[in-house]
Order: structure tokens, then C-alpha cells, then sequence
């Protein structure tokens, strides 16, 4: 079957469901629904809708970002635009049903707006005018929360494999890669390098096998953006990977997920089946003459299993440690083959930057950092969720008008932003804009996106504390520099927490850092002291009441600790001295 053919036939399915008599029931059930009761609502809407006698088309959608609403849901009657629902439970489910769908009202259930061509629906507001909706430009999330990810016929309906089909027919390999090139599209994982230019040296590669390998380990803390993707739409990533492949001249796609992340797993295998059967992956896709085939690999759960020599050794069912390098993957990858890893918003953004051209990404964000943003924002605000804005926002524009501010009697004190091996800033930092390069020269990361609020109530020396135990913990062990480094910074800072800190602490630490910068294999070590020097510039303060007073400015390292004495459920390593269960 042509694409062609396949989006006729998507088409008149997506139309269908629209325009259905029968009222649609959409539900959330990515990680943030499910953590909150979406699938109990689920059973006990069914259980409803049977007594009743009421028929309905109940979807399992993914997230549209307001995390803190859900449950989320949203009704569609026929000539009428979406009403959605908000923190819908077990306990309010019968109202909502009661009301809208039998009595056609509303009176007490908690409603968030509507969303729809078909106009107001009583007189709730455009949910496209609420905050943390109003500020988004949704590319790689484009499709969440609004599409079943477990049906590609409602994925090619809104857009989906457009994007691949016209580089198979229109575009030579080459100029896929000038058009990502010319996007300023920049990797979202961390070390933000150019994708155009990273793709363009497995082209150089000889051989007849290559690999295009996507980065789903997202062990950070606070992060949360690509298991949002996988859950919400997997088919937008499998097209950036059919995009990459065909670009590099590889025929074999990768997709590394975190050991234990079963709604990613589970979506992204179901979504390579679907693909499978309708001829999009395999032999002569489209009849181009191009092959490509895609599997899901699971990690170890180690966090270093996200460095990219690391995942390929876990691919390979070795244990989760970095390569010396030179060769590099580019050269020398999994099994030995030129191999190219990405990571999952990297990937999902080619599809539309095919579609739509290089000139309409780059005339979204900031000056180098083109683009949208995906922030995962957690902590004291009122609104925690997963947005995705236009590079350049400020990180005030992400707490007040993302975050809907600090939470009640509490104010600002901290950010930490990229994750463990990120950074720590201040309250008179938010001025600071979503912009790569500005904020590595502020001495933070951007990272994987992750943004934790912290308040008054947040001991800086506390955090610096947790944050250095997981790096200590997830050390993966292969060179000393990390192993020994990490352990002698958490004995510091746990000296400092304690009250006990020696003459020349603090030198101790900042000699320590450096060794490990500039002497350890991967970015765990090289980047292990970041959290502590930006923390120390930042709250020099908090740092010096501990060492010089005794006190701690919130109470927080007077109480008993909290330490990640393992932050892999699934391991069966004994932690000396605590008791794993």
C-alpha cells in the first residue's frame, strides 16, 4: 500500500470518529495520568457507561502537559467541540457522566475549557487561552493528548509519515540532512551538538550496515519530556529515526529504554508492529527502494547507561560502561558498526522540520537555539507539567506563567535546572533565558529539560547533598577519577550537612572537581562537580552558616537524611550498610 492510500484510508477513520453520533471519551494515560488514577477511571467509566446503558467510544490518549490536572479527560458529542475535565477520580466520575452526557449540563463538575472548531460549549473558556496552554508551540508533543498513540491511522490522519514519504520521493539523502542542518536544529540531550552535522559523519562511515540508535534511558531526576513523547505519540519518533536512516544510509533503528518504563515499552513495540504490517518499516518502504527496521532495547537501569558508548554496550548485553574513545561511534559502534544516538525530542522534531522546512524551525527560539523547548517543571509551583515553548522564554515567564507561580506562603529560592549533573541557580536568575549557550554561561544546563522549583523551605547544602549521592551511587565504576572523586565530594558535603566540616573543605572540594573534569572517562565524572561549584556560587551563604555557625538556614540537615542509597528499583546490589528489601 502507498502512502497515499494509507492516508485516504486515515483519513476517512479520523473523520469518522470526529463526526461520530456516538460521544467520544478521551482519557490521559501517559505517566502522569496513570501516577494519578487514570486507569481506576477508566474501569469505573466503563462500569458506568454499562449500567447505564450509555455507548460511548472510550481513547486512551497521552498528555497534553497539564500534569497537574490530571485525570484529565475530555467529551466529544457530535457537533460539539471537546469539554475537558479536570482531576477526575473515582469518586466524580458519575457526576461528570450524570451530568454532561445524560443531562446535557454542568453544575458542579470541575471543568478546564474546550478545544474545537465547533465553538464554546456552554461558556467555558478556549482551553487555548489558559497559561500553561497559551505560551506552548507543540512540534515534537503536537499530537499529545489529542491522538490514541496505539492507533498510526489516527498518527497519519494529523500529519504523520508525510514528512517521511516526501523525503523518500522528493529528497535526496543529502539534502535531508542540508535541510536539518540549515533548521539549526541542535541535540536535546544534554550537550545540545548540531543534529545536521552529527548525521553527516555516520554518512562518511563506510560499510554496508549502519545504526541509528534513540537515547530513552531519561534516568534524571525531574525529567520526564521523552517518556511523555513515547506514551503520548511513539510514531513521531519512529519517523525521525526513518528519517535519520535514510539520511545516513543506515537500515537498522534502535530505540533504548529504561528497564521498567512499561507505558514507553509498551507503546513504542506496539507502535513498530502497527508500522510493520502497513509496510511502513521493512523492505521498500513507499516503494523507494529504502529498508528499514526498528527494535526496542532495554537498559540495565544504570544511569550512565545514557552515555552513548555506555548504551551501546548495554545493547550489546555487556554491562553499562563508557568506551575509551577514540574509535567513535560514528566509526566504531554497536557491534562494531558505524552507529549514530540521538535522543528521542532530537528525533521527533524531523518529521516536521522535513514536512514544514528548515526555515520555519529557525524562525522559531533564539539566536543558536532554534526551536522549541520541552520543560519538565516540578517542585514549589502550583502547576507542574510538561511544556513545550519557544526556545527564549525566560525562567521567571516558566514559574509564573508555566508554573502558575510559587505555591502559597512560599518564594523563590532555587532552580536546578539539567538534571544531577546540571546546575543550581538563584532567585536573581530568572531573567535568564531558555537559550543553550546563555545558560551554560550562567552555569547551569538546559539538559534533558528538566526545571525543579525550589522554595525558602530548601536548604541549598541539602539538595547539593542529594544530588551528589546519586552521582556518587550511579557511578558506573571504570575509571577512578569518578569512582574515587564522587566518594570523597559526598564525604565533603555530607561533613558540611552534618556540621562537621574540616579546615580546607572547600579547597578540598574544588581540587577534587577539577581532577575529575578534566580526568574522567564520560560526562558523569566530567560534570560531577558542576552541582556543587554553581550551588557554592550561588548560596555561598548557606554553604558558610553550616561550616562556620553550625546552622542551617531552613532546618532541613537538622532532621534525619534522605539518601538515594539506590535509585534502581529493579538491581539486586546489597548497599553496605542498608537494608534492601
Amino acid at each position: 500500500m502507498n502512502f497515499e492510500e494509507l492516508k485516504n484510508q486515515a483519513d476517512e477513520k479520523w473523520n469518522q470518529l470526529n463526526d461520530s453520533p456516538t460521544p467520544v471519551i478521551r482519557v490521559g494515560t501517559a505517566m502522569c495520568g496513570h501516577a494519578s488514577g487514570a486507569f481506576r477511571v477508566i474501569q469505573s467509566l466503563r462500569n458506568l457507561l454499562s449500567e447505564k446503558k450509555i455507548d460511548a467510544i472510550i481513547e486512551e490518549v497521552g498528555c497534553i502537559g497539564l500534569c497537574y490536572a490530571e485525570p484529565l479527560i475530555d467529551i466529544k458529542k457530535q457537533g460539539q467541540s471537546r469539554l475537558f475535565f479536570n482531576n477526575v477520580s473515582v469518586n466524580n466520575i458519575e457526576q461528570i457522566v450524570e451530568e454532561y452526557l445524560v443531562n446535557n449540563e454542568i453544575k458542579n463538575a470541575s471543568t478546564l475549557g474546550y478545544l474545537g472548531e465547533e465553538g464554546a460549549v456552554f461558556n467555558e473558556p478556549d482551553l487555548n487561552t489558559l497559561p500553561g496552554i497559551a505560551l506552548q508551540e507543540r512540534i515534537a508533543l503536537r499530537n499529545a493528548g489529542h491522538t490514541a498513540p496505539g492507533d498510526i491511522f489516527q498518527y497519519i490522519a494529523n500529519g504523520g509519515y508525510s514528512g517521511l514519504n516526501k523525503a523518500l520521493s522528493t529528497m535526496e539523502p543529502s539534502d535531508v540532512i542540508e535541510e536539518v542542518k540549515n533548521s539549526g536544529l541542535r541535540g536535546r540531550g544534554g550537550a545540545a551538538f548540531p543534529t545536521g552535522i552529527k548525521w553527516s559523519f555516520l554518512v562518511g562511515s563506510p560499510g554496508p550496515t549502519k545504526y541509528i540508535l534513540c537515547n530513552c534511558e531519561e534516568g534524571d531526576p525531574g525529567a520526564f519530556n521523552d517518556k511523555g513523547i513515547l506514551e503520548s505519540d511513539p510514531h513521531t519518533l519512529l519517523e525521525g529515526l526513518l528519517i535519520a536512516g535514510y539520511a545516513t544510509g543506515a537500515s537498522n533503528g534502535i530505540v533504548f529504554i529504561r528497564h521498567g518504563h512499561d507505558g514507553p515499552i509498551n507503546r513504542t513495540e506496539e507502535a513498530i508492529k502497527q508500522a510493520k504490517e502497513l509496510g511502513i518499516l521493512g523492505k521498500d518502504i513507499f516503494g523507494s527502494g529504502f529498508d528499514f527496521d526498528i527494535e526496542v532495547s532495554l537498559t540495565g537501569e544504570s544511569y550512565v547507561a545514557g552515555e552513548e558508548t555506555a548504551l551501546m554496550e548495554a545493547v550489546e548485553g555487556k554491562r553499562s560502561m563508557p568506551r575509551y574513545r577514540p574509535p567513535f561511534p560514528a566509526a566504531f559502534g554497536v557491534w562494531g558498526k558505524p552507529s549514530n544516538i540521538n535522543n528521542v525530542k532530537s528525533l521527533s522534531y524531523a518529521p516536521e522540520i522535513v514536512s514544514k522546512g528548515a526555515d520555519w524551525f529557525s524562525s522559531i527560539g533564539v539566536n543558536k537555539s532554534t526551536g522549541t523547548a520541552i520543560v519538565c517543571l516540578s517542585g514549589d509551583v502550583n502547576q507542574p507539567g510538561l511544556y513545550e515553548v519557544p526556545m527564549g522564554l525566560t525562567l521567571k515567564q516558566v514559574i509564573n506563567d508555566l508554573g502558575g507561580g510559587m505555591k502559597k506562603n512560599q518564594t523563590l529560592k532555587l532552580l536546578q535546572t539539567g538534571g544531577p549533573l546540571g546546575g543550581v541557580l538563584g532567585p536573581d536568575s530568572t531573567d535568564i533565558h531558555i537559550d543553550f549557550d546563555e545558560m551554560r554561561a550562567a552555569g547551569a544546563i538546559f539538559g534533558s529539560g528538566g526545571i525543579i522549583v525550589g522554595s525558602n523551605k530548601v536548604c541549598a547544602v541539602d539538595l547539593t547533598r542529594i544530588l551528589v549521592a546519586f552521582c556518587q551511587f550511579e557511578s558506573c565504576g571504570k575509571c577512578f577519577p569518578c569512582r574515587l572523586g564522587m566518594e570523597h565530594l559526598l564525604e565533603i558535603v555530607e561533613r558540611i550537612s552534618n556540621f562537621e566540616s574540616q579546615p580546607g573543605d572547600m579547597d578540598l572540594m574544588k581540587s577534587v572537581g577539577g581532577t575529575m573534569e578534566s580526568g574522567s572517562l564520560c560526562g558523569h565524572g566530567q560534570l560531577g562537580f558542576g552541582p556543587i561549584r554553581s550551588a557554592i556560587t550561588h548560596f555561598e551563604e548557606d554553604f558558610r552558616l553550616h561550616i562556620e555557625e553550625g546552622i542551617c538556614p531552613t532546618g532541613s540537615c537538622n532532621n534525619p537524611k534522605i539518601v538515594p542509597k539506590n535509585t534502581r528499583p529493579y538491581a539486586q546490589d546489597f548497599v553496605a550498610g542498608v537494608k534492601n528489601d
